[in-house]
C-alpha cells in the first residue's frame, strides 16, 4: 500500500515537472511570435502613415501623386530601418540569454 502511495506521488511530480517544461517552451515560442508580430505592424505602421501624409500633402498642395510617391517611399524606408534595428535588439537579447544558459 505505502509502495502505491509512493509511485502516485512520483508520478505527480513527474506530470506537473512535464507541464512546467511544456509551458516554458511555449512561453519562448509567443515570445518570438509576439516580437515578429510586432516588428510587421511597425513596418506596416509607418508605411500607412507615410502614404496618409504623403495623401494629405497632394491634397492640399495639387501636386498630384508625387508627394504620395516620396512619403510612401520614405515610410518604407522608415519602417525597414526600424525593424532592423528592433531585430537587431532582439538578436542581440536572445544571444545574451544564450549565455547565461549556456554558463
Amino acid at each position: 500500500m505505502a509502495d502505491r502511495k509512493a509511485d502516485e506521488d512520483s508520478l505527480a511530480r513527474r506530470i506537473a515537472a512535464a507541464r512546467a517544461a511544456e509551458s516554458g517552451r511555449k512561453d519562448g515560442a509567443k515570445q518570438g511570435e509576439n516580437a515578429g508580430w510586432q516588428v510587421a505592424s511597425e513596418f506596416i505602421g509607418a508605411m500607412l502613415a507615410g502614404g496618409f501624409i504623403g495623401w494629405f500633402i497632394d491634397r492640399q498642395l495639387g501636386t498630384g501623386p508625387w508627394g504620395l510617391i516620396l512619403m510612401l517611399m520614405l515610410g518604407f524606408a522608415t519602417g525597414l530601418y526600424q525593424s532592423l534595428r528592433r531585430q537587431k535588439r532582439l538578436d542581440a537579447d536572445a544571444s545574451g540569454a544564450e549565455q547565461i544558459d549556456g554558463e
